[in-house]
């Protein structure tokens, strides 16, 4: 399938473009399951979000009714949108008027292993720490160099996943999914107010599970409350829940919360 620029098949973006230059932009990765973005009210929500922290002008109908046409062209996989604030000279200030630039990217479904789902994953213990930077906390802006140095420091998909902390040395998430505890009933994810990608999944599941009476707090971790946790999970808006095994010397097994959240987040991708 061909991918789409503001709405019509292209295969190349100006080289003037501020995404490619400052990395000067948003995007969202979203699961297309028969013709349908899953999650779409979610992912574009964080999309305005982070259009309007880095001012970007956003039309979100006009972004909306494009999505939803790709993903009935695409069928099955994965739309990665790209919204950059467009063309400009070289310098880091952008000129007026300069009217933002829309990507749509098609790809595959990706082939995760199925014993990630059914019997868990392994965390790597990553050096690259996350900067704290509350301007940017929270939104899935197009630098992603800290994941991208965390990703190198190992090789193959065993591990599945790496545990990203703070220069502060707060655990905050994995390298491409929300972090998730489980401990006396209750979930621990979190506090995205410095640094970190706040997930569509993420806040799916919070909005889930509240009003069933699951207690979540949101809140600074650290490595004690790894060590201190009945069960551990990640989450992102492709596979789900990844109920975690292993951590450096702590190990857990899949629990009963984990085990339910799971099911709830393929309810949630598939509806």
């Amino acid at each position: 399938m061909q991918h789409w620029l503001d709405g019509r098949p292209a295969s190349a973006i100006d080289l003037q473009n501020r995404g490619l230059a400052y990395g000067d932009g948003v995007f969202e990765t979203i699961a297309v399951r028969r013709g349908r973005p899953s999650l779409l009210g979610l992912h574009l929500e964080r999309l305005a979000l982070g259009c309007s922290r880095l001012a970007i002008p956003l039309d979100l109908p006009l972004v909306r009714d494009e999505l939803l046409r790709f993903a009935q062209a695409l069928g099955e996989g994965v739309a990665k949108l790209v919204v950059t604030r467009g063309d400009g000279l070289r310098g880091y200030a952008s000129a007026p008027d300069t009217p933002a630039r829309r990507l749509l990217l098609a790809g595959p479904a990706p082939a995760y292993p199925s014993r990630n789902a059914e019997h868990g994953v392994t965390l790597f213990a990553c050096q690259t720490r996350l900067a704290e930077q509350p301007r940017l906390a929270g939104l899935k802006h197009l630098n992603r160099l800290e994941q991208v140095l965390a990703r190198a420091e190992w090789q193959g998909s065993d591990p599945a996943e790496g545990l990203m902390r703070d220069t502060s040395g707060r655990v905050i998430e994995g390298v491409y999914s929300n972090l998730f505890l489980v401990r006396d009933g209750a979930l621990l994810t979190a506090d995205l107010g410095r640094c970190g990608v706040a997930g569509v999944m993420r806040a799916a599941l919070i909005d889930a599970v509240r009003p069933a009476g699951l207690a979540v707090r949101v809140t600074d971790l650290a490595l004690t409350d790894l060590a201190q946790a009945d069960e551990v999970f990640l989450c992102n808006s492709l596979y789900g829940v990844w109920p975690v095994v292993r951590h450096a010397e702590l190990s857990w097994s899949p629990g009963p919360v984990t085990r339910k959240l799971q099911a709830l987040a393929q309810t949630l991708l598939d509806a």
